[in-house]
């Protein structure tokens, strides 16, 4: 299954592949104004770790981390079994790239340029309209961040990671950092470990319902970088919150890589939901690792939207610690020309009476490659467990792939567990039905898409259903 990253194919703005949309609204970049970013070399060694260890002015016991998993990932063999990665190249990826700007909590002291690229991608509207919070990232840094006052009044604290690390929260951030996902978990872990750079730390206390969503938005505009930023959510006893994350990038020539990781600490009786839709360029590697913690009777839910990049691998887990605690993932992956996106969602049930349902759909067109893996893992002590896998799977043409990897362990005899897959492709009635009402083939098609995707679209906001649908449809029309 091989699909190489052409990198003699230019995809720079003007010069667009026949079947790819125009994705205008994402695509721009400032190239103009790179004399006001700090650039660190390219590659990956002790003396660059070093070196964005001091520009953060990490604590001591950070920067031992961070060689540490350096040391880690030059051990760790990169993966066999997935989509190849044998275009990411880290010599020619630079670690760390920051605006020169300190982080502004007024959106008028934010620098122009950074502040017109995401007035363009509607966050400041996004926040006046309808969040708690925003934090904003362009590149390896926050530029913007700020919470309204009654959150903050309430006790919640949402803050950047590095202002978590070196303030009053840093025990905190010592306590959790990298517990879920440790270094030695893969390749791409310990590189995170290493190189790790901005994100968001957010605690909400005992008993606090956080009403309207927090969101932090990642923007990463520089060519040949990666951007490594760390997210740590801890929900306290019996609080509640819905947390939005966004990304874009615009199209380079060269390969790009996220890395990212999510920590989700969900407490006793305690509820997270944790949104996202990714909408990375096709030239990106996504590499990311996202993990959930749920003690008694919490739960988490995911909603996941993976749109873009030219390579992924995402399977957000969740780990059912607590008896009768619970989580849910609910997907949507769209495929197409020149991309191979490895995706799916893992549960881990160790408490009594623990439950999980994993709904997730598949689209694929233009030759794309779609693959589904989930893994239900039920434990000697995880008596009572209830676990229902479904995924659906859409192909839009004969030249596109998908399969579905699912994989079931079951270690009781007192437990539930169920698994749907199924596959299709658009109906020619449907279409026609739809044509015969003046719609065109085209916007008929797309209507069909983002009926089937409606199960990831219904669980978010008003404004972020409408992206995503918008994505849909800009990738339809490239078809």
């Amino acid at each position: 299954m091989k699909n190489e990253y052409r990198k003699d194919t230019p995809v720079e703005s003007g010069s667009l592949l026949p079947d790819e949309a125009e994705r205008a609204l994402y695509d721009f970049r400032d190239e103009e104004n790179e004399e006001n970013f700090y650039r660190m070399e390219e590659g990956l060694t002790p003396e660059i770790v070093r070196e964005i260890s001091r520009a953060k002015h990490d604590p001591d016991w950070m920067l031992a981390f961070r060689l540490k998993s350096l040391e880690i990932y030059h051990k760790i063999p990169v993966p066999d079994w997935g989509p190849p990665i044998d275009g990411l190249d880290m010599d020619k990826i630079s670690s760390y790239v920051r605006p020169k700007t300190d982080m502004q909590q007024s959106w008028d002291d934010v620098p122009a340029d950074i502040k017109n690229a995401f007035e363009k991608l509607g966050i400041p509207k996004a926040e006046r309209e309808s969040l708690a919070g925003v934090g904003a990232q362009y590149d390896s840094e926050l530029v913007y961040h700020n919470v309204r006052e009654d959150v903050a009044k309430a006790g919640v604290v949402y803050t950047d990671m590095e202002s978590a690390l070196t303030g009053e929260y840093a025990d905190m951030v010592r306590t959790h950092f990298m517990k879920l996902v440790p270094p030695t978990d893969h390749k791409f872990a310990a590189l995170h470990g290493a190189v790790w750079s901005g994100g968001s730390f957010v605690y909400v206390p005992k008993g606090v319902h956080v009403e309207i969503p927090l969101q932090s938005y990642f923007r990463l505009n520089a060519k040949g970088a990666g951007q490594f930023e760390h997210t740590l959510i801890l929900v306290d006893e019996g609080a509640d919150l819905h947390f939005i994350e966004g990304c874009s990038a615009p199209k380079y020539n060269v390969a790009n890589l996220h890395a990212g990781c999510v920590e989700l600490y969900v407490a006793k009786n305690a509820r997270l939901r944790y949104s996202t839709i990714e909408n990375w360029s096709k030239n990106m590697y996504n590499l990311n690792t996202k993990r959930a913690l749920v003690e008694e009777g919490g739960t988490v839910e995911w909603v996941s939207g993976s749109f873009g990049s030219h390579e992924s691998y995402l399977y957000p887990t969740s780990v059912l610690k607590g008896d009768g605690s619970h989580a849910e993932f609910t997907g949507v992956t769209f495929a197409g020309r020149g991309q191979n996106l490895d995706t799916g969602a893992k549960m881990i049930h160790i408490g009594k009476n623990t439950s999980s349902f994993i709904d997730t759909k598949s689209i694929c067109k233009s030759g794309g490659v779609s693959t589904y893996r989930s893994s239900v893992e039920i434990r000697r002590s995880a008596e009572g467990a209830k676990a229902s896998v479904n995924c659906g799977s859409l192909m839009l043409d004969a030249i596109s792939r998908s399969d579905t990897v699912p994989a079931i362990d079951v270690r009781t005899g007192r437990a539930d567990v169920g698994h749907e897959a199924k596959i299709g492709r658009i109906s020619d009635e449907a279409v026609f039905y739809l044509m015969s009402r003046g719609i065109s083939e085209s916007e008929a098609r797309a209507m069909i898409v983002s009926g089937f995707a409606s199960p990831v679209s219904k669980e978010l906001p008003l404004e972020y259903a409408a992206e995503m649908n918008n994505l849909i449809k800009l990738e339809m029309e490239g078809g």
